[in-house]
């Protein structure tokens, strides 16, 4: 009963109860997503839905910060100080890049790897059935959509 409100969170972020300023963070965002190669609209993705853009975000689990991202996760990937805004971005944005090369720039894996953690969704790829990876990986993925079309600018039918 009480992944309810997670999953509607994931599936319908509308929910959140607050939202923190984003734009100090989007420049980091860009930075460091130009800087690693991977797009910056997933990792504004997986901030939209891991924190709402909170900086001081903590989760039941422990996971910490703008990515969320676990204590042991944040040492490995050089964030020392998880509630750092560009720590916390660096070493979100490093652990993406390290799924990116793992699953292949699948980004449906990363996004359920950065979730649910690499080892088993490597071992299950596309098989995994957990309804909490499913939601979330369509939450990352509706918020991924919205702001790749967005960042495409007008279209060639567009009107004055």
């Amino acid at each position: 009963m009480k992944r309810w409100p997670l999953l509607l969170l994931l599936v319908f972020p509308g929910f959140a109860l607050a939202q923190a300023d984003p734009a100090p963070a989007e420049q980091f965002v860009r930075q460091y997503a130009a800087y690693y190669h991977v797009p910056p609209e997933l990792i504004a993705a997986l901030i939209d839905v891991e924190s709402r853009w909170n900086p001081q975000a903590v989760s039941g689990k422990g996971a910490m910060g703008l990515m969320q991202i676990m204590p042991a996760t944040a040492r490995r990937f050089g964030a020392f100080e998880p509630f750092d805004i560009e720590q916390n971005i660096a070493a979100g944005t490093r652990y993406v890049t390290a799924l990116m090369w793992e699953f292949h720039g699948d980004m449906r894996l990363v996004a359920a790897a950065y979730y649910a953690g690499e080892h088993g969704i490597a071992r299950e790829q596309l098989n995994y059935r957990n309804p909490e990876v499913v939601a979330y990986v369509l939450a990352v993925r509706r918020q991924y959509m919205i702001r790749r079309f967005a960042a495409m600018g007008p279209t060639r039918r567009s009107f004055p």
